[in-house]
C-alpha cells in the first residue's frame, strides 16, 4: 500500500475528530483533542498533511480562514486499515478469529454470530 493511503498515529486522531466533529477550522479542531492538547501549528501540520494524502480538502471562508472537511469516507478507511492489521498481525481473518477463540476474547455466542453474518452475506 502506498503511503499516501497510510496514517500516522497523529494523522488517524485527527481524521477520527474530523470524521466526528466535520467540517472546521483548525482552531476549533484543537479544542477536540483531549488534554494535553497539541499546539495549533502541529494540528495545521496535520491537516496539511492530510490534505496532500487526499483525506482532507479546505474551503476559504468569508474572512480568509479555512475550513478543513474529511474527503475520504470513515468505513472505507476502518475496512483498509483492518485489512492491513489482519494481514501483518495474522496473515488471515480465520488466524485472527482463532486467535480471538484461544485468547477466550469471543465466545460461542459471537462466533455464531458472525458465521450467521457471513452465511447471510452468501444469500445476498
Amino acid at each position: 500500500m502506498n503511503s499516501e493511503n497510510k496514517l500516522t498515529e497523529k494523522e488517524e486522531e485527527t481524521m477520527l475528530l474530523l470524521w466526528e466533529h466535520g467540517p472546521c477550522q483548525v482552531k476549533d479542531l484543537v479544542q477536540y483533542y483531549d488534554e494535553p492538547r497539541p499546539h495549533i501549528n502541529t494540528v495545521s501540520t496535520f491537516v496539511r498533511s492530510l490534505e496532500a494524502k487526499g483525506f482532507v480538502r479546505h474551503k476559504q471562508g468569508r474572512y480568509g480562514s479555512y475550513s478543513y472537511y474529511a474527503v475520504r469516507k470513515r468505513d472505507d478507511y476502518q475496512r483498509k486499515a483492518l485489512s492491513r492489521l489482519i494481514g501483518r498481525y495474522f496473515g488471515s481473518c480465520f488466524s485472527m478469529v482463532s486467535q480471538l477463540v484461544k485468547d477466550e476474547e469471543i465466545d460461542a455466542d459471537q462466533l455464531q454470530q458472525l458465521i450467521d453474518m457471513i452465511e447471510n452475506k452468501k444469500h445476498d
